[in-house]
């Protein structure tokens, strides 16, 4: 978006937690914070007053907001609005600290449980995971002596499997929304 600039490349606007996209960690983000994409939320901020986050609008959440995580791009957008509440509760670089952590996960989970299939899986589970409940998996996982024992397709499968039995326990389904 012409104008719009994002100090914060880790969280956008909107609520996006835009360091678990698998678009940045491709080192290609068209995004809203790299002139690149027309975003209506970018506008508006723009409009209101160069805002840095939609709750800092006295506005918000307007109906902008109101479907929004009905379906997900590149990211899942099902956060958005919890995460722009935590943001707000606990401060932004607080928030930041958590999604450094959360990067530093996602990181660790690509380059050691990626079989070239599970990029997606594990950016959404970042996503939607609590950092308790992704630092239980990881846990576990290093806590398995057998595990390098296992072949790497079977060590990514015992991995995913670790993150969805996290996620049934909350209903989370981990996998991106398609729009309809």
């Amino acid at each position: 978006m012409k104008g719009f600039e994002r100090k914060n490349q880790l969280f956008s606007l909107c609520g996006l937690n835009c360091g678990l996209c698998p678009m940045l960690l491709r080192n290609y983000c068209g995004g809203c914070g790299n002139g690149n994409q027309s975003c209506k939320i970018a506008k508006c901020g723009l409009e209101h007053g160069e805002i840095e986050y939609c709750y800092e609008c006295k506005q918000y959440p307007c109906e902008k907001y109101q479907h929004i995580d009905e379906f997900d791009s590149f990211i899942t957008h099902r956060r958005q609005k919890a995460d722009l509440e935590r943001a707000q509760s606990i401060g932004i670089e607080q928030h930041n600290l958590e999604q450094q952590e959360k990067i530093q996960i996602l990181s660790h989970l690509l380059s050691n449980y990626n079989d070239g299939r599970r990029k997606n899986f594990f950016c959404v589970a970042v996503n939607l995971l609590e950092l308790s409940e992704l630092q239980e998996a990881m846990k576990q996982i290093q806590s398995n002596d057998e595990l390098f024992l296992l072949s790497f397709k079977a060590q990514c499968s015992y991995v995913a499997e670790v993150f969805q039995k996290i996620a049934d326990r909350r209903n989370i389904k981990l996998q991106l929304i398609k729009k309809k």
